[in-house]
């Protein structure tokens, strides 16, 4: 797989043919009329290209709703039951309860904490999810269905994103829908529907990269110091971009935005603070993910053997086994992804891809690797780039991913362990 470098003509999506669409055979524009016409004007503004990859994710949504339809009927609580669960139920799993109880009680709840027994370490998750969802709970009354709305809102804004970005490097008008596909496919994809955390960083993440590649500092700063209030992954974002300034640093007038690149620091240090006011310490939610998820640190090789051992030992059940051979196949994958990023000059991008697998590879064994790669755009767009020189690229992809993102929702939407 080969990375292309930026078009920079291809930045604001779109082209010039893109206008000529909208207007008549006469050349005036055809006028709106009715309600029909107010309410499509402003989804007429897009450009067609944009159109496309927002039509493929309502369409990818409605497959994913009706996995969750079929799990719900078809792998019940009760083997014997006549009834389905309710309408969110297959969404309610692992992740989503840490995220719940945190916007309905706060990090400690009656002086609860990390010094009583059975404490679900609650603090190893950032704010920034919990915190919206408090707020869009106020004007939706059900938490899942609130969840629900924040990553499907977060998830188009994220693809048109990614989209944008495709194209950035692809000089082809089909750059940003393919990446789009092989996003919206990946075998992880039921994450972005879920209520976690992808989607929304993802939101934020990527318009931050569009901005730091138009060189508008202060916007890619401020975006992701949001992406660091939701994911601690915002702070590898926050050192490509850095990484990005350095490589783009041209003029006086450039180093004078240098400033805003402390700003991404400034919510993990908030949240630091706040943890250490009520508990003593500074890196209290790094010990959290210590305690519940074995997330201290082992070197590289120590944390290869020991998810080897997970995958192929038989010292777990099957379904954890197989888990832990995907993680074992997705860090491949991303030491691949990370190790083209540098050979073709993507500092920045293989900065972020190389903190990443960093984080996540030496931890006690790997956890979510699967998970996180839906946060590695380069990816999404190199695949994208070479499915358009090879065409059997894209054939033998959904060949294997599709069936692959059915598996792996089906998992989690039954309560199964799926990253």
């Amino acid at each position: 797989m080969t990375l292309p470098t930026p078009c920079r003509q291809h930045e604001h999506g779109g082209s010039a043919r893109s206008g000529a669409a909208s207007t008549t055979s006469a050349g005036a524009a055809a006028p709106d009329t009715g309600l029909s016409g107010r309410l499509l004007r402003p989804l007429r503004r897009i450009a067609p290209a944009d159109r496309e990859v927002l039509w493929l994710y309502l369409l990818t949504r409605v497959g994913i709703w009706t996995v969750a339809y079929c799990t719900r009927w078809l792998f019940a609580e009760d083997g014997q039951s006549r009834h389905a669960g309710s309408f969110f139920s297959s969404w309610q799993r692992w992740d989503w309860w840490h995220y719940l109880h945190i916007a309905q009680e706060g990090y400690f709840p009656d002086g609860q904490g990390p010094w009583i027994s059975e404490w679900d370490n609650r603090e190893a998750f950032f704010p920034g999810f919990p915190f919206l969802l408090r707020a869009v709970h106020t004007v939706v009354p059900s938490w899942p269905a609130a969840g629900a709305l924040i990553s499907f809102v977060a998830g188009g804004v994220a693809v048109l994103a990614l989209a944008r970005i495709a194209r950035l490097y692809l000089p082809q008008d089909e750059a940003g829908p393919r990446a789009a596909l092989f996003f919206l496919l990946s075998p992880c994809a039921v994450f972005l529907a879920a209520g976690y955390t992808e989607a929304l960083f993802l939101a934020l993440a990527l318009p931050a990269w569009l901005a730091a590649q138009r060189l508008n500092w202060p916007l890619a700063a401020l975006l992701t110091a949001l992406a660091t209030s939701v994911r601690v992954s915002g702070l590898f974002l926050a050192a490509a971009l850095a990484v990005h300034f350095l490589v783009t640093a041209r003029t006086a007038a450039h180093w004078r935005r240098l400033p805003w690149l402390f700003l991404p620091a400034l919510p993990p240090l908030l949240y630091s603070w706040y943890l250490h006011a009520h508990t003593g310490d500074w890196m209290a939610w790094k010990h959290a993910e210590e305690r519940g998820w074995y997330r201290d640190f082992h070197a590289p090789w120590e944390a290869w053997a020991n998810t080897w051992h997970a995958a192929f030992g038989h010292s777990q059940a099957t379904g954890y086994a197989l888990m832990s051979q995907a993680e074992l196949l997705t860090m491949l994958i991303g030491v691949v992804l990370c190790g083209v990023l540098l050979w073709r000059g993507r500092w920045a991008e293989g900065a972020y891809i190389g903190l990443s697998l960093w984080a996540l590879g030496t931890s006690y064994w790997y956890t979510s690797i699967p998970r996180a790669s839906l946060l590695w755009w380069p990816l999404w767009a190199g695949l994208a780039g070479w499915s358009l020189r090879r065409p059997q690229v894209k054939t033998a992809y959904l060949a294997i991913a599709a069936p692959l993102m059915t598996v792996v929702a089906v998992t989690f939407l039954s309560g199964r362990w799926a990253g």
